[in-house]
């Protein structure tokens, strides 16, 4: 993945949770607000390549739904987004629709972030998804990639047992 286009975030190189930026991926789960939804987090292989396995029960019992791989950005990643186009990552999956959810400093309410979807087929694939494909959610500012503070693979809105593997992940030019 290296490349003058690219801005690396993650290589998934390390075999842990653990980034080249200096953060760590986090799970986070709808129990934070009392939802009952459940989840897993865990470096993996999969397919000959080393990532990241997202596993959980998705569940809208006690107005939960959702399941959560979460990651800080160090500012120097965001200082820099501006001269980047999206976020590129590398997905597998079990054909089910994702979110990649982004939040900036201008999301002050822990509901609010900038969002778009994705499916994840069987095989992996690289995508590519511009911060002008995002959508504010619950948020009236504009998304300002300069701003970004964090990023969330999100598996959300609907019962299901999420099955999903993150590859390398940068912003792209």
């Amino acid at each position: 993945m290296d490349s003058p286009d690219l801005l690396l975030i993650d290589d998934r190189l390390a075999g842990d949770l653990s980034t080249p930026v200096g953060s760590e991926w986090r799970l986070f789960t709808d129990r934070v607000m009392g939802g009952v939804s459940t989840g897993r987090l865990a470096p993996d292989h999969h397919l000959g390549r080393s990532c990241l396995h997202l596993q959980g029960q998705v569940s809208l019992d006690n107005n939960g739904g959702f399941v959560q791989a979460s990651l800080e950005l160090p500012p120097r990643i965001a200082a820099a987004a501006t001269d980047y186009r999206g976020v590129q990552l590398d997905i597998c999956g079990d054909g089910n629709t994702y979110n990649l959810h982004l939040r900036s400093v201008d999301c002050r309410r822990p509901w609010q972030s900038y969002r778009a979807s994705f499916q994840a087929g069987s095989e992996w694939q690289t995508l590519r998804l511009p911060f002008g494909d995002f959508r504010a959610y619950r948020i009236d500012t504009p998304l300002r990639p300069d701003r970004l503070r964090r990023l969330g693979v999100v598996a959300i809105g609907r019962e299901f047992a999420p099955d999903l593997w993150l590859g390398p992940l940068a912003l792209y030019r």
